[in-house]
């Protein structure tokens, strides 16, 4: 009777770490499958990383703080990785445009492409917070 307590608390803990590496897995076959090379045969980080490159001297200082501004509501363990999968959002559309300089403009249109459709409610509660107008990408959002 009195290894009983002690059995049940193995078994619990034996499921809280089957619980704990299934999450973990999860992730990890997420960041798997974002390196396998698409049909053009770069992946999906070859092309982050390949527009953030080409728009390297294209950014000014307050499209760089506007990027900051937008990155704030992510939490600390995942902005870097926000931060570079924005900002090569943003470039693509600065760089496809013909712009010279990525502007306010192409960072509220890049941030919004760059945000999964099951954050567009949090997207648009943060930009209406932020008082920033993206009333000339509503379509984008109806997608």
């Amino acid at each position: 009777m009195g290894n009983s307590w002690f059995m049940y608390f193995i078994v619990f803990w034996a499921f809280v770490m089957l619980g704990f590496m299934s999450i973990g897995g999860y992730f990890m076959f997420r960041k798997f499958l974002k390196v396998l090379p698409q049909r053009d045969g770069k992946s999906k980080l070859d092309w982050q990383n390949y527009w953030v490159e080409r728009s390297r001297g294209m950014w000014p200082e307050d499209s760089k703080t506007f990027l900051e501004r937008l990155v704030a509501p992510v939490p600390g363990a995942f902005r870097d990785i926000a931060r570079h999968s924005i900002a090569a959002k943003i470039a693509q559309v600065a760089v496809e445009s013909g712009a010279t300089e990525v502007s306010e403009k192409h960072c509220i249109e890049g941030y919004i492409r760059a945000t999964p459709k099951r954050d567009y409610r949090s997207l648009i509660s943060f930009l209406e917070k932020q008082n920033i107008d993206y009333s000339p990408y509503k379509h984008l959002l109806n997608k």
